[in-house]
């Protein structure tokens, strides 16, 4: 019988003494639920494009083991392993970032998407958590010594990172790195005119995507314009809501599925609305928003400077990932491309959102626990 003892120094007994297991739970529920709308939502889409049922769930299932395995070892990272990690997986995932351009496949406007022995991987979003790490380690050892001009470095990082999302182009994706950028940038002391600064260049920024980016512009021509354009997935996903209500139609039950093409990946929500009604969807908001609140209230309180910024940009970036897919769904943007958080069904997007949690939860340990008692659990 397994017993997590204090006494106990194993790395697993170790790991859950010192792991907030609030966040933990929070995490793990929201994976079950991922795994019970990826059950709903599949099979009818497996069906229309001629695979086999549960062709989508069962390769949902093959990632979850390397999912939690991920989750286990980057949380029982301590620090100084946690930043080789980041500066490691930052350049690899950016080398084939970069590969995109040439090697990339296009889909729906844009190369975002790399494959390799039957593997298809979205490089930028094993990017992104590593750039939240490499920032507020630069910030954090400016401070130290002012001599390493670390924001001017971040920046630069950031900057190059960005360039290659505009070129993809990914822009929802751009500007949920660069919120967290921003965002680490300003609790680090940025002073007021530069923040307006950045603000500025933020509607110069998306005012030249919608000027020179065809696949932008018209994403925002059909949200702004219900005349122009094709609406056929949007129309389907808010008529699947009313469908929907306030309880749901019951599990399995949903037609959307059947017609949207998307329904297992970014329109993921709107199966939710249809099949399990309002007031599940509101609890499934209300635990993401809990997650990110809990994380930020408790990075806040974090003593340890580079710990509490990493975690308030890895937790901004989880979290404004989950708005985009959300809003998008409801049609309060223009629909995006974006993924719902171990929500949605991928690979690429139940991995790398695995590193972020597992980047959060190292960040979050407990460093001052008694191993000597004998007390288990």
């Amino acid at each position: 019988m397994l017993t997590l003892s204090r006494s106990n120094n194993d790395i697993f007994s170790r790991w859950w003494w010192t792991v907030d297991r609030i966040q933990l739970l929070s995490f793990f529920i929201l994976m079950i639920w991922g795994i019970l709308m990826v059950i709903a939502a599949t099979p009818m889409v497996a069906n229309r494009i001629g695979l086999e049922e549960f062709y989508f769930f069962k390769r949902h299932m093959l990632y979850l083991i390397p999912s939690i395995l991920t989750i286990f070892s980057i949380s029982s990272l301590n620090r100084k392993q946690l930043l080789y990690f980041a500066f490691v997986l930052f350049l690899v995932a950016l080398i084939f970032t970069s590969a995109t351009l040439v090697f990339g496949t296009y889909i729906k406007g844009a190369r975002r998407w790399i494959s390799f022995g039957g593997l298809s991987l979205q490089p930028s979003e094993f990017t992104k958590p590593a750039m939240a790490i490499i920032t507020a380690w630069l910030l954090s050892e400016e401070r130290q010594n002012p001599q390493l001009k670390g924001t001017i470095i971040a920046s630069i990082l950031c900057g190059i990172f960005a360039l290659l999302l505009v070129a993809q182009p990914d822009i929802g994706m751009l500007g949920v790195v660069c919120a967290g950028w921003f965002l680490q940038l300003f609790l680090n002391g940025l002073p007021i005119i530069f923040v307006i600064g950045f603000c500025v260049l933020l509607i110069i920024g998306a005012f030249f995507a919608y000027m020179l980016l065809p696949h932008v512009a018209a994403r925002v021509d059909r949200f702004l314009n219900p005349n122009i354009g094709d609406h056929y997935q949007i129309n389907r996903s808010m008529e699947a809501f009313a469908s929907g209500g306030i309880w749901g139609v019951g599990p399995g039950e949903g037609i959307v599925k059947k017609h949207l093409p998307d329904a297992h990946a970014d329109f993921i929500f709107a199966v939710i609305g249809e099949e399990f009604g309002f007031i599940f969807c509101v609890c499934l908001i209300l635990l993401i928003g809990f997650i990110i609140v809990y994380g930020m209230l408790k990075a806040l309180k974090n003593t340890n400077y580079f710990n509490m910024l990493a975690q308030m940009g890895l937790l901004t970036q989880f979290g404004l990932q989950a708005l985009i897919n959300i809003a998008s769904t409801l049609h309060l943007i223009p629909t995006k491309g974006m993924t719902l958080p171990f929500i949605s069904y991928g690979g690429s997007s139940m991995l790398s959102t695995s590193v972020t949690i597992g980047m959060i939860l190292a960040l979050s340990k407990r460093t001052t626990v008694d191993f000597s008692n004998n007390r288990g659990s």
